[in-house]
């Protein structure tokens, strides 16, 4: 009977941790992935300017590459010159630190990467972990604790 409570709390556990995080509000700087949590927080100083598009429908040509990540809007931060660069990483280069393919879609509150030659922010990776994604091992992160 434990085994099967365990067996169904971890399975439960790896389904929530995957879902969607409809709270998180998308941004990118540079063409690098971060969130609006982390630029209006962690970042204040470096931020210049600010342009937010309300959906994926309103986004200029430079930004349709993240037309997946703008269903709750996605909001394009100009950021100051002569601050120095941000910590980035590209999602291949995070599937490889885990031992997973280069290719391996990567997870960030849910949202799935396919394209793993984005760069995100490194201020996103305080919580990553493995997970179960459709059959397949992915990095998943999660942005809020």
């Amino acid at each position: 009977m434990k085994k099967l409570f365990y067996s169904f709390l971890l399975l439960s556990s790896a389904t929530l941790f995957a879902q969607k995080n409809t709270s998180t509000r998308f941004a990118v700087a540079n063409d690098i992935v971060g969130t609006v949590d982390m630029f209006s927080t962690n970042l204040k100083g470096y931020v210049q300017s600010s342009r937010t598009f309300k959906s994926a429908a309103e986004l200029p040509q430079n930004l349709k590459k993240f037309n997946a990540i703008a269903a709750n809007g996605l909001v394009e931060y100009k950021l100051k010159a002569g601050l120095g660069t941000l910590d980035r990483l590209a999602l291949s280069d995070l599937n490889a630190q885990y031992n997973l393919a280069k290719n391996t879609p990567v997870l960030i509150d849910g949202y799935e990467f396919a394209n793993t030659d984005t760069l995100v922010y490194g201020d996103l990776l305080s919580n990553v972990q493995v997970v179960d994604n459709k059959g397949s091992k992915a990095v998943s992160v999660m942005t809020k604790k």
